[in-house]
């Protein structure tokens, strides 16, 4: 039998950690995020998270950096068996339940000087492996998923920021919403399809791929 372990005394501080900083966050939003809303989830006092983090501003950047980096941006497959019209839009998908699932982020993402080292890493770890799967060039790869990704997160955040807000009060916002998202996709397979065109326009050989 095992002897019983001492429980922390009273008044002991809780371990901050930034995945801890980071799980009360998220499940906070971004939008609604507080230093004193989140020490409070921590269990802490807004001045022991002071300690951590320098400010709001420093709150909300390392949030949205932790948010980017737990995204499963989809993988293409190794032999190309995905043509990269059929992947982009997969990846446009991707985009857009991202968007969803995480109000607020997209100034983090879509403007560069906002993004933080490891963001730009993995966004560049991505399209190097585009690169490789369909043969392009590492700037041709950069420019797809950069056009497809901008106007995507763009696009997304525009829906769903003013879904539900006036002026629109008697709305029914669930089949507006829908109506909208579809919109979105049928804008996304558009804008695909056209850069995929101005890419072999330029020389670009993805034709047997798309």
């Amino acid at each position: 039998m095992q002897p019983p372990q001492p429980s922390p005394g009273r008044g002991r501080p809780r371990t901050i950690t930034r995945e801890r900083i980071a799980d009360v966050s998220i499940a906070i939003g971004l939008p609604c995020l507080t230093f004193v809303g989140v020490a409070a989830a921590l269990g802490v006092s807004h001045m022991a998270l002071y300690k951590h983090v320098a400010n709001i501003d420093a709150l909300k950047c390392l949030v949205a950096e932790e948010i980017f980096q737990r995204w499963q941006i989809p993988r293409a497959s190794d032999g190309a068996e995905e043509g990269l019209q059929a992947y982009l839009l997969r990846f446009a998908a991707s985009v857009q339940a991202f968007v969803k699932a995480h109000p607020g982020l997209t100034p983090y993402v879509i403007r560069r000087l906002a993004a933080t080292e490891a963001m730009i890493g993995k966004i560049h770890e991505h399209q190097v492996h585009i690169a490789e799967v369909y043969g392009l060039s590492l700037e041709q790869a950069r420019w797809l998923l950069s056009t497809v990704a901008f106007h995507g997160f763009a696009v997304a955040d525009t829906i769903y920021t003013v879904a539900k807000r006036e002026p629109v009060l008697d709305a029914d916002c669930v089949q507006e919403e829908q109506e909208m998202e579809v919109e979105l996709s049928e804008g996304m397979r558009a804008l695909i399809v056209g850069v995929l065109v101005l890419l072999e326009q330029q020389g670009g050989d993805v034709g047997h791929q798309v």
